[in-house]
């Protein structure tokens, strides 16, 4: 098994669209390095300043590295995509954006916050290290319908699902819906909670390492995968503070969560509320609690006490 050259930082297209040309044909079993940017686009520097959200250029946002043709995969097939290694850069930044995320009603104005991380941990604040625990936000194939499709939307065969779980070790399978996948990586972030509420993690340009395969004839609906061991061990350890949201709205419920987690963190550790919500981003969990007891639904947000030192 031989490692190609890598995908470079230079091979990424903004939006999915099957008639790009790939960037690399590989066999399946063949391992490639991408070299992907960060989900600005490489528009936030060590330099910038919470002036430079309000001018962010949206036709840059979330490029992805590829695409990458892989032989004998045909539509009904699935991609395995073995996720072997992740070098962080060890830069990174979680933004609020305004008009986007899941309080961006409550936190209208652009707000940025800037990582110089380490190779396991982030200093949020004196006292508040996250765990640094690489993903691919964005991982995927391209769909069968022509034209140029947005990347921000997860869909069938992949996209910009930002499951915080992908990490080194996992195994990804994705429905193949055209002739050689067509498959593309981005939007690399070293460390996220499940939900992302306010839209960002701390996205960080890296490289990764990964193995391509085929299940012929697998028929998968949407995208499966299965992680190497346990995927909260490196949190648990001290337990949860725990806020909930009420309500016949999953995503008002979350909402709620967020907020009253966003109030909690203000009055227990004194976190201005940019701060709080942007900390929920990064490391704090959404889960839906109950989802059978009609009219209303529970949705529980879990944040790691293990974050503050």
């Amino acid at each position: 098994m031989t490692t190609r050259p890598k995908c470079t930082i230079h091979d990424h297209h903004f939006g999915w669209d099957n008639s790009l040309p790939p960037k690399l044909e590989v066999e399946p079993g063949e391992v490639i390095e991408f070299e992907v940017v960060d989900s600005s686009g490489g528009q936030f520097t060590r330099a910038s300043t919470h002036n430079d959200v309000s001018v962010l250029d949206f036709a840059k946002v979330n490029p992805v590295t590829g695409p990458i043709f892989v032989r004998g995969a045909e539509p009904g097939d699935a991609l395995t995509v073995d996720i072997l290694d992740f070098r962080p850069s060890g830069f990174g930044w979680t933004a609020a954006i305004p008009g986007f995320g899941l309080l961006s009603d409550d936190f209208p104005e652009p707000y940025l916050k800037l990582w110089h991380y380490g190779e396991t941990t982030a200093e949020f604040l004196p006292g508040i290290e996250i765990p640094v625990r690489p993903f691919p936000g964005t991982i995927g194939n391209a769909p069968a319908e022509s034209g140029h499709h947005s990347v921000v939307p997860p869909r069938a065969v992949g996209g910009n699902m930002d499951i915080r779980d992908l990490t080194a070790g996992s195994t990804l399978l994705l429905p193949v819906a055209v002739p050689g996948a067509l498959f593309s990586v981005g939007d690399t972030h070293a460390a996220q909670g499940d939900g992302e509420v306010c839209g960002t993690a701390i996205e960080s340009a890296m490289h990764v390492t990964l193995r391509f395969g085929l299940q012929k004839g697998a028929n998968l609906p949407t995208p499966r995968f299965s992680t190497p061991g346990a995927v909260t061990s490196h949190i648990d350890r001290m337990g949860y503070h725990v806020t909930t949201g009420i309500g016949p709205d999953l995503f008002a419920a979350s909402r709620d969560a967020t907020r009253f987690m966003v109030d909690f963190m203000a009055g227990e550790y004194g976190l201005n509320p940019v701060d709080a919500y942007l900390l929920c981003s990064v490391a704090a969990d959404l889960r839906i609690s109950e989802i059978v007891d009609a009219p209303n639904w529970l949705v529980s947000l879990y944040l790691p006490r293990a974050i503050f030192q």
